[in-house]
């Protein structure tokens, strides 16, 4: 029987009751129908990059969507370079970012290296390196539960914000009647159209470390070709691209969001604490710099873990949980719970988590 374990990066879960691989729209659809109909729990996987599981059996209906055919393909094109391209849910996210720096497609570039799917992109609304995904999709082809039908949702109703989108937040509200949404929430992603721009430079780069690496300034463009291998060297030596051989990333990648706090109580961390404006009234700490100065530290593991601990967190990245080999759903569980305890006995704030959490309450 298949198991969560072998369809997710932290290789960690329980049984599941249905399994299904899709590679269309189609499959897609007819499976979240006939799990909506069945009144079956519905997941739907891209690659499982975001997800923790516990170690119990999942009681529904799993939908791994697999790559199809073709990475992309452009659907319209402006005299102005500007370019529509549409990408299936399934399709690899890494691989796309590769294709459209190879077609000079430039927008996605400081986003490489992200695992999982397409797919997955506007329901966390995915970013790295000073960029995310709201930034360049122009709207999402939908599977909407409630009304049993294919939407297309525009920015406007994505209504993303930081790593969350509208799809992300109806997981867990009142659904289909006598039920709630989840784990999949009400919409179910079919594809995505991207606007990309027709050029070999890059979207500007906003990140200081990679503007850096690369000899330029904060805001200035560089070959997209160039951004896209720094970005990857820059994750690999943080155990950010999947590598079957590394420990440090059988992972979710960064688990824990940075935290975005009222001045009042952001005033209340340490003066050395990294601040950055997120909106009136509001600052953006670092997740990462609460956590190494709350005493955990790279590589940090819990007693009851073993030795070497089946658990830790990453020893190159203090905001990534592993699973160093042999570790359980509970195993990672713990070690989380202990990661934001300390935080909020330290600092009086609570981390809020990236992945989705699959039978387990937070």
């Amino acid at each position: 029987m298949t198991t969560l374990a072998e369809l997710t990066t932290f290789r960690v879960g329980g049984e599941v009751s249905r399994f299904v691989r899709v590679t269309s729209s189609e499959e897609l659809v007819a499976a979240a129908r006939a799990a909506d109909e069945e009144q079956r729990r519905l997941l739907v996987l891209g690659g499982g990059s975001n997800l923790l599981a516990s170690d119990a059996p999942f009681d529904g209906t799993v939908v791994a969507v697999r790559p199809g055919a073709e990475i992309a393909r452009i659907v319209e094109e402006d005299a102005d370079g500007s370019v529509i391209v549409r990408v299936w849910a399934g399709t690899v996210w890494d691989d796309f970012v590769a294709w459209s720096v190879d077609e000079h497609l430039s927008g996605i570039e400081a986003l490489s290296g992200i695992p999982g799917s397409a797919g997955a992109s506007p329901v966390q609304n995915v970013g790295a390196y000073g960029h995310e995904v709201a930034e360049t999709i122009h709207s999402v082809e939908a599977y909407d539960r409630l009304e049993q039908r294919i939407v297309r949702l525009l920015p406007s109703e994505l209504g993303f914000a930081y790593r969350s989108s509208a799809i992300k937040h109806s997981i867990g509200q009142p659904g289909l009647p006598g039920r709630v949404w989840g784990p999949t929430g009400r919409w179910v992603v079919l594809s995505v159209d991207f606007r990309l721009e027709r050029s070999s430079l890059s979207a500007p780069v906003m990140y200081s470390e990679l503007a850096r690496r690369l000899g330029v300034e904060a805001g200035e463009r560089a070959e997209a070709s160039l951004v896209r291998s720094t970005v990857l060297e820059l994750r690999a030596g943080k155990g950010m691209v999947l590598n079957p051989e590394d420990h440090d990333t059988w992972s979710a990648g960064s688990f824990f969001t940075n935290p975005i706090l009222p001045e009042a109580v952001a005033a209340a961390l340490p003066e050395e604490a990294p601040r950055f404006p997120a909106g009136e009234g509001l600052v953006k700490t670092s997740a990462a710099w609460l956590i190494d100065h709350a005493g955990c530290s790279k590589g940090f593991h819990l007693p009851e873990a073993g030795d070497p601990p089946r658990a830790s967190l990453s020893t190159k990245h203090v905001l990534a949980l592993t699973n160093r080999g042999g570790a359980s759903g509970a195993d990672i569980e713990a070690l989380a719970r202990a990661v934001r305890r300390r935080v909020f006995d330290a600092y009086g704030v609570t981390l809020v988590l990236e992945p989705v959490a699959i039978g387990i309450e937070w």
